[in-house]
């Protein structure tokens, strides 16, 4: 009808107005099919596939996707019979997917628990009193009270020893006649922690429990066995050096006090109460240094551990003790300036690798060679 306006019908409008949501539903689903399994994806395509061809054959209306305009043609019918009304399809919101819950993970670490048993552990090349402590978890303290052959100098470690490891950080007593657990608390009883708080530690500890009857603080315990006293603590005694009381000439050098380091290496044991230097690792060979001026007073073979040995006075109060060499560079009655070489680093004594175990002495007690390094 050419020069006359065409009024459609309400059902062909309504079948114009369906093409597009169609085309709407198709990208719907697309973009949905990307967050669905494939099995569930192919179906979802074939039943939406098979939907839009029974609505297209039905109403009449064709679907041009790709004409030369880059749009849907819509061609309309006006037979109200083949119009079919699409049921409402509800849009899908990505707030109302749920993710599946995620699988607890398993706990791979297990629980620290105390052991039940003492170790018997073979001391091996480079190991000290402190680096065995620390793989087991307890004080060096508690390593050497266990051990008495060492319990008054770690230094007479040696490679081969076999050592009794403590369960829990505390003194590991074998039972002797007529002791009970109120008499053991007390003997390792301090200030800072009392017989009671040891009597009790005492029978709680699970390990103490399989050797003896914990029933009462009085109750004799099993002669022979093992007693675990945990944070129980033995008394320190301070080791006394025996100065050197030969004549020392008036030529010979003496020290200011002020201490450089003897040799470089790497620290492998630190001054503790009952390790009275500081051992320092190095390869067998390493020059070693006098700390200070002073007066060989000793350069030979230590029956204490140290194997070759130098003591040199430095004749203000202040000995030092050098340990476990492979050479000396001097000899008793040398002075020598700070600085000097007087020997070299070795494994000699008792010793599990090469290493210088350096100490500094004043009137006779210890010290803290870090105080006094420079």
């Amino acid at each position: 009808m050419s020069g006359q306006s065409v009024q459609l019908s309400v059902i062909a409008r309504a079948r114009i107005w369906a093409a597009p949501q169609l085309l709407q539903l198709r990208d719907i689903a697309r973009d949905v099919a990307e967050d669905i399994p494939l099995l569930t994806r192919i179906a979802s395509h074939i039943g939406l596939l098979l939907l839009m061809v029974l609505t297209i054959a039905a109403t009449g209306v064709q679907l041009n996707i790709g004409n030369d305009k880059g749009g849907p043609t819509i061609v309309a019918e006006s037979d109200p019979s083949n119009l079919i009304v699409l049921p409402d399809i509800p849009s899908i919101d990505s707030g109302d997917l749920v993710a599946a819950p995620a699988a607890a993970l398993p706990i791979t670490t297990a629980p620290k628990r105390i052991r039940r048993d003492v170790v018997k552990y073979t001391v091996q090349p480079g190991d000290t009193v402190s680096d065995i402590a620390g793989e087991f978890q307890i004080t060096p303290d508690s390593v050497l009270w266990a051990n008495g052959k060492l319990e008054d100098n770690p230094d007479m470690l040696s490679v081969g020893q076999v050592l009794n490891i403590p369960p829990v950080s505390g003194v590991l007593v074998t039972v002797q006649n007529g002791e009970s657990i109120k008499s053991i608390a007390n003997k390792y009883a301090t200030k800072k922690v009392s017989s009671d708080t040891l009597v009790k530690n005492i029978i709680e500890l699970e390990f103490n429990q399989q050797f003896h009857d914990l029933q009462a603080a009085n109750h004799p315990l099993t002669t022979g066995q093992f007693l675990m006293v945990p944070d129980g603590t033995k008394p320190y005694v301070p080791r006394q050096v025996t100065a050197y009381s030969g004549a020392v000439p008036a030529t010979a050098a003496r020290g200011t006090g002020n201490f450089g380091w003897p040799v470089s290496g790497r620290i492998t044991q630190k001054y503790w109460t009952r390790h009275t230097g500081i051992d320092v690792g190095a390869a067998t060979g390493t020059p070693i240094y006098a700390a200070d001026s002073g007066y060989v007073v000793q350069a030979g073979w230590s029956n204490i551990g140290y194997g070759n040995m130098i003591l040199i006075n430095h004749g203000n109060g202040f000995l030092t003790r050098y340990g476990h060499l492979s050479a000396f560079a001097v000899e008793v009655g040398d002075s020598v300036k700070k600085g000097k070489l007087i020997g070299r680093v070795g494994n000699t004594g008792n010793s599990t690798g090469p290493h210088l175990h350096f100490e500094i002495i004043r009137n006779g007690i210890h010290l803290n060679p870090f105080g006094y390094l420079r």
